[in-house]
């Protein structure tokens, strides 16, 4: 059976605890450690939780078909391959990512995308793994990370409720319940009419477990509906500015947009409460003057 909360981060996430904020950088930093360094330093100041990156065996993770594709790019024209290489932070980047984030202090970890990258990230003492809808149904792939001893974060974009099941089986055998699921729309920009916020109590019902909501839209609005949803996890890309080049820039907050959302996303939780009916102070004291009593 999941549980109702996970530890991540040395705190407990789930029902009844503050949302956890991931800012996910990804790719944004378009291979360039100083504005890696300026999305960390964005993070700590609006106060999200944890910055994550993505981790990529290139050779590995790009299809046959597209490696020798041409594409044109900031650093002039190459192949597609040659520009996965461009953006793909390795170990020197990583421990410099490793002791920076120490120092903030903020959590930090990344998406794998193959098993070499899996292993390459636990060599660093990362609070959790985070799956990528696109890598769901790789079921070898998905064991490996569950068995790794580390609370395992699945998006469920682009999936059907049969491939969700066959996932959850295996985080449920090998992660010994210490998982939690994100309800996601994979298109990015998302339309409003796509997102379905519905589904997030969906699946809260489906697989008792925590449940998070990773949003790719332009605005703020269907993430704080999300918080006030009970999403115990919110992940948003972030980027220091949509001209930037990238193909996540667009749907990305921009730093005042952190900053925002972080406050919005707590005032969601004070409005929402506890859930327990009781009289208030304040409401006690007109109960008095109405009532007499």
């Amino acid at each position: 059976m999941a549980n109702k909360t996970i530890q991540i981060c040395g705190r407990s996430v789930g029902e009844g605890h503050p949302v956890f904020m991931i800012a996910e950088i990804g790719i944004n930093h378009n291979g360039s450690l100083e504005v890696a360094k300026k999305l960390i330093d964005a993070s700590f100041a609006c106060d999200w939780d944890c910055v994550k990156f993505q981790k990529r065996t290139p050779e590995i993770c790009v299809p046959d078909h597209q490696k020798n594709v041409m594409r044109d790019t900031p650093w002039g024209k190459m192949t597609y391959l040659a520009y996965r290489y461009k953006v793909e932070f390795e170990k020197k980047e990583y421990d410099y990512i490793d002791t920076y984030c120490k120092e903030k202090p903020i959590f930090w970890t990344a998406s794998p995308w193959d098993i070499p990258s899996l292993n390459f990230l636990l060599k660093y003492d990362v609070p959790f793994i985070k799956i990528p809808s696109a890598k769901l149904t790789e079921l070898d792939f998905l064991t490996e990370t569950a068995k790794s001893g580390k609370p395992v974060v699945l998006s469920t974009g682009m999936s059907t409720y049969e491939e969700m099941d066959k996932s959850v089986e295996i985080l449920e055998k090998y992660s010994k319940a210490n998982y939690a699921l994100m309800y996601t729309n994979s298109t990015y920009p998302t339309p409003p009419e796509d997102i379905n916020l519905s589904l997030l109590a969906v699946l809260k019902d489906r697989y008792k477990c925590v449940v998070g909501y990773s949003g790719h839209e332009y605005e703020l609005e269907p993430t704080v509906m999300a918080v006030g949803l009970g999403a115990s996890i919110i992940e948003r890309h972030v980027t220091l500015s949509h001209k930037m080049w990238g193909s996540d820039q667009s749907a990305s907050l921009e730093v005042h947009a952190m900053d925002l959302l972080r406050k919005r996303a707590r005032g969601v939780e004070v409005i929402m409460g506890n859930g327990v009916k009781t009289i208030m102070p304040r409401e006690m004291e007109v109960r008095k003057k109405l009532r007499g009593y």
